[in-house]
């Protein structure tokens, strides 16, 4: 595997001037926990919050009813769904797939799992999610450990699936699919996240220094970045991001051939690694590589859009 190369990240696409908010996709965030003594919310809104910074046209967040309210004080622009819960704020699984299959007409691409805790009813949303073919689906955080409790489960993906596992996760899905890989170091990563994609038939972002894209065929390897990405949240914006370059740029919703873009769905989730990355850097170039929040990062996510535009236009 030492002899593998990496392919160029893409350009990013041109936006069409006469576009309007349908034209560059809704992304449909399922995220957040209302049972669990922590009530996690955040993961979710980040998620949101980097798919709208990253160009989506209409971002929608399918969280727990207790959290809906809050979820829109968080961030006014999205468009929120109240999943149905029962008397302790868990998932009442049935209710909250009707809730979400009434907006599945709308939406271009969906991330699962920020924030959504490991309930049985959290893990049956999850799995339903995961059977559709329509639509690129960016599997994070709780959902890969979901995903991964399932005998079998690779089976059953179907159409763009998108794993975004950090090393932790990574190691997860290879118990499950009795993978012996290093995950974690520079020199067997890109073996590891070719021949995890290869095992689910689906593309595998594997995070961290030095992040590794891979398709089962192709890989991509992003060497920006700063230690300020290391910081709680940002992987859930990264998700964010990931799926707003399939909702714009993935066919989901027409826009491909509009924009005159032919990427593949690596390609597509290689470009916005290299993305956030840039972010980070950008925000270390200002304040170090300490301190970031989450949500500084997915806010120069436009700047590091504009800074890759101008970088290919150069070349």
């Amino acid at each position: 595997m030492s002899a593998l190369q990496f392919e160029p990240t893409p350009r990013l696409p041109k936006r069409q001037r006469d576009g309007h908010k349908g034209t560059f996709g809704t992304v449909l965030v399922v995220g957040g926990c209302a049972h669990d003594p922590r009530h996690m919310l955040g993961g979710a809104m980040l998620a949101a919050r980097g798919a709208f910074r990253s160009g989506a046209g209409r971002v929608i967040a399918a969280v727990p009813a207790p959290h809906a309210a809050t979820a829109l004080l968080m961030l006014p622009e999205a468009t929120v769904i109240s999943l149905p819960t029962d008397a302790r704020g868990e998932l009442i699984a049935s209710a909250a797939a009707h809730a979400i299959d009434a907006a599945m007409p709308e939406v271009s691409a969906v991330v699962i799992g920020p924030a959504l805790g490991r309930s049985a009813a959290a893990g049956q949303v999850v799995m339903r999610l995961l059977a559709m073919d329509e639509r690129p689906r960016v599997i994070d955080a709780d959902a890969i450990g979901h995903f991964a409790s399932h005998a079998d489960a690779a089976r059953d993906l179907r159409g763009t699936v998108i794993f975004t596992p950090h090393p932790g996760e990574a190691r997860v899905l290879c118990d499950a699919l009795q993978l012996e890989l290093d995950c974690v170091q520079r020199a067997t990563r890109p073996a590891a996240a070719l021949s995890l994609a290869q095992r689910l038939g689906a593309i595998v972002v594997l995070k961290g220094a030095g992040t590794v894209t891979s398709d089962g065929l192709r890989a991509w390897r992003c060497d920006a970045g700063s230690a300020a990405l290391a910081t709680g949240g940002s992987g859930d914006v990264l998700a964010g991001v990931v799926a707003a370059m399939h909702a714009q740029f993935g066919g989901a919703s027409g826009v491909t051939a509009q924009a005159g873009a032919v990427e593949t769905p690596g390609a597509l989730s290689a470009l916005a690694v290299e993305l956030h990355a840039r972010a980070g850097e950008l925000w270390s170039a200002a304040h170090g590589d300490a301190g970031a929040l989450a949500h500084e990062i997915a806010d120069l996510i436009p700047d590091a859009m504009q800074q890759w535009r101008d970088e290919n236009q150069r070349e």
